[in-house]
């Protein structure tokens, strides 16, 4: 075993059948030039056929042939390797795909029941036939339609879809009564929300939970990575979705202890406001969502939210805030589409209850209000015991509770939140473990795949891990949060972009300049709204403003083509249906999906509008790139492992999955990097990986020490020493004008903002401190 790469930089990238080991293979050499030191691969395990993604997997012990395999696998760490380099995994120990009938595990599950010896991996109510929601219509409706049949020892629904049958079972006999005897039942999709016995990924019917909480089944989807790190082939791992599992805080330390000290571990999780980072877990860190959230408040103007709320406001009609659409769409993906979920967290409370005072129904009504203002993802909570972190969240549930508790009932939301405690009576770890699995998912759909769409003051505040309620923050906030980063998780990763993202980070940074232009910018809204109303069209104002949002965001350098119109129409389709308000993916209204659709194709079909935005964007252009320059900068000079989603070394412009899983045109980068054209981005990430290689010791292990700045409160700026070097950075943040300024580092250098922005709103150096 060769001794673990700790990462300075990684790249990551998504793996699929069309861009394989040998592809990043190929690309070892530009990696290498650019400055990476790690590759950061999305999931490579076996996933379903196609998958586009990897966090569908099918087979956690294998991998995916459709990259290349073991051997593919192993040529590219060799080529990593000989330049030094290593590799970084995403693992995915919280689901499995088992759709498609590609999941041995799961199809002997189906076929033998509880019988099986899989049945212990997957998170099953065996009271009654495992839930199949995969019909189209009711099964007796199926079954008449003849869209069933039995082929051999199988099922084949809609000449497709093949489920396997008991062995003990005659199969020659009456369909519906071979289907009775089944340890599974099928039934319409649509029933999935409210009767399914199983836990699954979210919403997605397709990903069931997976009980890693259980030592042979968490050695047995482990055991390829554990190979795979002894053997030297990887440096560590991404944990994907650590806030599902049981006993995150729990895995996490297991998973340490069984890779070593020396492995980088970080854990995909979301913080909430206020949220402290995973100290104590046994992990580096966070996957940087947290960073990206960060460094998004840095180049916002805070004093921008009054006049965007109130032209939010004006365009789109809705008048709440964003805790309001928050709290509304808790209520309802509770009710819509968790009922199923909720009713079997009621009744795991139900079952520890001794009151005979305390009903189900005061039960489910205190958790129903409990999740509907839960302020983070989840408490860790064991049953028996709880982080010491979660006091403070407890307390706060509490607090944002009291309103709307029913009188005289405030005693059973305490006996909960004394549960969750590890305080109440009996053995509350079933009860405990439904709540939080329960809660996470509520906090992500609620907010990220509903809020975000429901509510578009500013469309750059609303992605992964983002607090919206907030537009920017004060530089002296941020150095509080990076003097805790150093602290805390100096080797976490830092990202600014993802394959999750709701937009590019050059969509955010362009978007970002509306909060220091407000009025600017309604004077432009009013006009296309205008332009929008002669066309008579019937779309909703909330809608179409987020519309001009995305269209300026995302506008193209080279202007708006046709293949810009259908990556912003996909866009639109996905932002209705997640926004469950005039359209959705369970009913779709494809009358106004297509009036929306229409609309775009006005606009972009009309050449005074796109004369117009293509002047904005110009207009707006310096300030957007120096948001761009300053969110790069930091992300690779600050305390932490910078990340780079593959391509965004060039202008991310990216919208929502897919559109930020499309190809990357890495001819045009090899091209660039290091050429008299190569754009100011890219040149800065290659000088400042640069940087990072000839001062490891510097990046790795420096301070963080703020610095101060006299005459301005756009300016950022800052030291990090390790033994007798330091690194100086200013960045000039919320605009391109020069202030008169001065900035005194915390080692005595005193430097003017006219020296540090002469021709550039970036600045930074290293030298032997004195």
């Amino acid at each position: 075993m060769t001794a673990p790469r700790p990462p300075r930089a990684t790249y990551r990238m998504q793996f699929h059948k069309d861009f394989t080991f040998a592809d990043a293979e190929a690309l070892v050499p530009y990696l290498a030039d650019l400055g990476i030191s790690h590759l950061y691969a999305s999931p490579i395990t076996v996933a379903a056929a196609g998958s586009t993604h990897g966090y569908d997997v099918i087979d956690p012990t294998r991998i995916n042939p459709e990259l290349g395999g073991e051997d593919a696998f192993r040529s590219l760490v060799a080529a990593l390797h000989a330049r030094d380099m290593g590799v970084v995994i995403d693992i995915v120990p919280n689901h499995m795909g088992v759709a498609g009938g590609g999941n041995a595990w799961w199809n002997d599950v189906l076929a033998r029941g509880p019988d099986s010896p899989h049945a212990r991996v997957f998170d099953i109510d065996w009271s009654r036939p495992l839930l199949l929601p995969v019909l189209g219509d009711t099964l007796t409706a199926t079954i008449a339609a003849g869209d069933l049949a039995i082929e051999g020892q199988q099922v084949v629904a809609y000449g497709e879809h093949r489920f396997p049958l008991r062995d003990d079972v005659a199969t020659d006999g009456d369909l519906a009564e071979v289907l009775a005897q089944q340890h599974y039942r099928l039934a319409s999709w649509r029933v999935a929300n409210d009767d399914l016995n199983w836990r699954r990924f979210f919403t997605v019917n397709d990903l069931a939970g997976v009980r890693i909480e259980d030592p042979a089944v968490f050695e047995a989807t482990h055991a390829l990575y554990f190979r795979l790190y002894a053997e030297g082939l990887i440096d560590g791992v991404r944990v994907d979705h650590v806030d599902g599992l049981t006993d995150p805080i729990g895995y996490c330390r297991t998973l340490r202890k069984r890779l070593g000290d020396d492995a980088y571990i970080v854990i995909e999780k979301i913080l909430g406001a206020d949220e402290g980072q995973p100290v104590g877990w046994g992990v580096d860190g966070t996957s940087g969502y947290d960073f990206m959230e960060q460094v998004a408040t840095l180049i916002h103007d805070p004093l921008g939210a009054l006049p965007l709320e109130e032209l939010w406001q004006q365009v789109s009609g809705r008048y709440q805030g964003f805790e309001a659409e928050e709290f509304e769409a808790r209520q309802d993906l509770l009710a819509w589409q968790f009922s199923g979920q909720l009713d079997a967290c009621v009744a795991a409370f139900v079952r520890l209850n001794r009151d005979e005072a305390v009903t189900a129904a005061m039960l489910r009504r205190a958790i129903e209000r409990l999740l509907w203002v839960f302020p983070v993802y989840r408490t860790y909570g064991t049953g028996y015991a709880a982080a010491p972190q979660d006091a403070a969240i407890r307390g706060l549930v509490r607090e944002r509770v009291a309103w709307l508790i029913p009188p005289g009932e405030a005693h059973v939301v305490d006996r909960i939140l004394a549960w969750l405690a590890g305080d109440g009576p009996g053995d509350a770890a079933d009860a405990v473990r439904r709540f939080q699995q329960l809660s996470a998912p509520i906090a992500a759909k609620s907010v990220e795949d509903t809020a975000f769409y429901r509510s578009g003051r500013l469309l750059s505040r609303n992605d992964v891990g983002f607090d919206a309620t907030i537009l920017g923050v004060p530089v002296e906030a941020f150095h509080a949060l990076m003097i805790d980063r150093a602290r805390e998780v100096p080797q976490a990763m830092l990202t600014t972009a993802t394959h999750d993202h709701k937009r590019g980070e050059d969509v955010r940074a362009r978007l970002a300049v509306l909060s220091t232009i407000p009025d600017v910018w309604r004077a432009r809204v009013e006009a296309w709204e205008a332009l929008a109303w002669s066309w008579g069209h019937d779309v909703d104002g909330g809608d179409r403003y987020m519309l001009l949002q995305t269209i300026v965001g995302a506008w193209p350098e080279d202007g708006a083509d046709a293949d810009f119109a259908e990556r912003v129409k996909a866009w639109q389709q996905k932002a209705l249906r997640e926004a469950k308000l005039r359209s959705s993916w369970e009913a779709s209204d494809a009358d106004y999906e297509a009036a929306a659709a229409a609309l775009v194709d006005h606009y972009l079909a009309d050449p005074r509008f796109c004369a117009e935005v293509a002047a904005f964007v110009a207009e707006i252009a310096p300030a957007a790139l120096a948001n761009t320059l300053a969110q790069t900068a930091l992300r690779l000079t600050l305390p932490g492992v910078p990340d780079l989603y593959q391509g965004c070394e060039l202008a991310d412009l990216s919208l929502v999955d897919p559109d930020n899983r499309r190809p990357v045109d890495y001819d045009r980068r090899r091209a660039l990097l290091g050429s008299a054209e190569a754009p100011d981005k890219l040149r800065l990430i290659a000088d400042l990986l640069a940087l990072r290689r000839a001062e490891p010791a510097l990046f790795a292990t420096g301070d963080y020490r703020p610095a101060e700045v006299e005459g301005s409160d756009r300016i950022l700026a800052f030291s990090r020493s390790a033994g007798d070097r330091t690194l100086r950075v200013a960045v000039l943040i919320r605009g391109t004008e020069r202030p008169v300024a001065t900035i005194r580092f915390a080692d005595g250098r005193t430097l003017s903002a006219a020296e540090a922005f002469a021709a550039a709103t970036i600045w930074y150096d290293i030298d032997v401190t004195d």
